[in-house]
C-alpha cells in the first residue's frame, strides 16, 4: 500500500465517513466528515482531500486534507452518517440526534433537523429527566433509525418532526451499534454479545431473530452488512475478535477470526470489494482483511493508478468472479482462515483508532491522538 498521510487537527476524533459518490459517477472519494469526542467543545466537520501527490518544500509528499467548514456539535459525536449528498446526521452523548445541511456555495454547516430527546433513561417530562447517549445511527433515505444506551431504537424520517416507530424497550442491556438488513429489517448488536434483527413491519417490541456468542456475553461494539450478501454480517467487540455471522443459519457465528489486543471500535466490508475487510481498535491498529481467493483477474481489478474509470470498468467486469470468491471467502468452514492476509495500515501504534471508512481506493481514519488519517491508494 502507499503512503497513507496524517493531519493533526487538534481534537479527538471519534468518527470520520466519506461522503458518498453520486451514483453512476466515476469520481472518487474527495471529502468526508469527522466527529470529535473528549474535547471542551466538539465539533462536525467537513473535509477535503484536495490533490494527492504535490511535492512539497523538502521534496516529500504532502497529503494535506483541508478543512472545509464546521459546526459546534453538543456532546461527544458518538456516531456520523452522510443521509446524502449535502446532509449528515450525527448522534451525541447528550441522545441527540441532528441534520447537518452543507451549504457549497459558501462552505458553512447549519443544522436542519434536531431530535433532542431521541434517547433518554427518564422521560423528558419528569422531573428526574436524564438524558442517555445516542450511540449509533444508520441511513436509507428517506428513513434514519438510531440506537442508544437506553436500549431503545427509533424510526425517524426526514423531514417529520416525531418519530415514526419507537420500540422502547427492545434491549435491557446497551445498544451499541445498527445496520440495515433489508429495508425493513435492521439489525442491532448490544453489550451482551447478542445480535437482534428487527422487522418494522411487525407489530411489539420483540426481535424477529437472536443471534449470539455463547459463554463470555462479551460486549459487541460494531456490525456491518457484507453489500452483496445480505445475510452475511461482520461484528467486533471488547475482546477485539472479528465474528462473521450468516443470519440464515443457526445462532452462533460461522467463524471467530483472533484480531486486535483491545476493543474493536468498528469494522467495514469494502462497499464494492467486499472480499476485503477493514478494522480498527483501541490497541491503536487498523487493519485490512483480505479473503480473496486468487482471482487471476485480482492484478488489474485493484490497478488503480489514479484511472477511476479502469477501476470501475474492472470491478464491474469480474463482478461474477468476484462474488464466487465471495461466498466461499467468509463463509467457509475450512481453512479459509489461512489464506486471510492481514495488513497493518498505519506506520507505527498510536492511541486509539476510533473510526475508519473505504470508498474506492480511499480509505479515511480518526484517532485519540488528535490525527486523522487518509491514503487514496488502498490497492495500489
Amino acid at each position: 500500500m502507499e503512503d497513507i498521510y496524517a493531519k493533526f487537527v487538534s481534537q479527538k476524533i471519534s468518527k470520520t465517513r466519506w461522503r458518498p459518490v453520486p451514483a453512476g459517477s466515476l469520481q472518487t472519494a474527495d471529502t468526508f466528515a469527522a466527529g470529535s469526542w473528549d474535547n471542551e467543545e466538539n465539533y462536525v466537520s467537513l473535509w477535503s482531500i484536495g490533490d494527492f501527490g504535490n511535492l512539497d518544500s523538502d521534496g516529500g509528499f504532502e497529503g494535506d486534507h483541508q478543512l472545509l467548514c464546521d459546526i459546534k456539535h453538543h456532546g461527544d459525536v458518538m456516531d456520523l452518517q452522510f443521509f446524502d449528498q449535502e446532509r449528515i446526521v450525527a448522534a451525541s452523548s447528550t441522545g441527540c440526534v441532528t441534520v447537518f445541511l452543507h451549504h457549497p456555495n459558501n462552505q458553512t454547516l447549519s443544522v436542519s433537523q434536531q431530535w433532542t430527546a431521541a434517547h433518554y433513561h427518564t422521560g423528558p417530562g419528569s422531573p428526574s429527566y436524564s438524558s442517555a447517549p445516542c450511540t449509533g445511527v444508520v441511513c436509507n433515505s428517506p428513513e434514519i433509525v438510531t440506537v442508544g444506551e437506553d436500549g431503545r431504537i427509533n424510526l425517524f424520517r426526514a423531514d417529520h418532526k416525531e418519530a415514526v416507530r419507537t420500540i422502547d424497550n427492545a434491549d435491557s442491556s446497551t445498544l451499541h451499534a445498527v445496520t440495515f438488513l433489508r429495508t425493513p429489517e435492521i439489525l442491532t448488536v448490544n453489550s451482551i454479545g447478542q445480535l437482534k434483527i428487527w422487522d418494522f413491519r411487525k407489530q411489539g417490541n420483540e426481535p424477529s431473530q437472536i443471534l449470539s456468542l455463547t459463554g463470555d456475553r462479551v460486549p459487541l461494539h460494531c456490525v456491518d452488512r457484507h453489500p452483496n450478501q445480505q445475510h452475511v454480517v461482520a461484528t467486533g467487540g471488547q475482546d477485539g475478535m472479528l465474528s462473521i455471522w450468516d443470519v440464515r443459519q443457526g445462532t452462533m457465528p460461522v467463524s471467530l477470526l483472533k484480531a486486535h489486543e483491545a476493543e474493536m471500535w468498528e469494522v467495514h466490508f469494502h462497499p464494492s470489494n467486499p472480499d476485503h475487510l477493514f478494522t480498527c481498535s483501541e490497541d491503536g491498529s487498523l487493519w485490512h482483511w483480505d479473503a480473496s481467493t486468487d482471482v487471476p483477474e485480482k492484478s488489474s481489478l485493484f490497478n488503480q493508478g489514479g484511472r477511476n474509470s479502469t477501476f470501475l470498468s474492472h470491478s464491474i467486469s469480474n463482478q461474477a468472479n468476484v462474488h464466487q470468491s465471495l461466498i466461499s471467502s467468509w463463509l467457509s468452514n475450512d481453512p479459509a482462515k489461512d489464506r486471510i492476509e492481514i495488513t497493518s495500515l498505519l506506520p507505527s501504534r498510536t492511541l486509539s483508532v476510533n473510526s475508519l471508512d473505504v470508498l474506492g481506493p480511499c480509505l479515511v481514519c480518526g484517532t485519540d491522538s488528535e490525527a486523522i488519517y487518509v491514503t487514496r491508494q488502498l490497492f495500489s
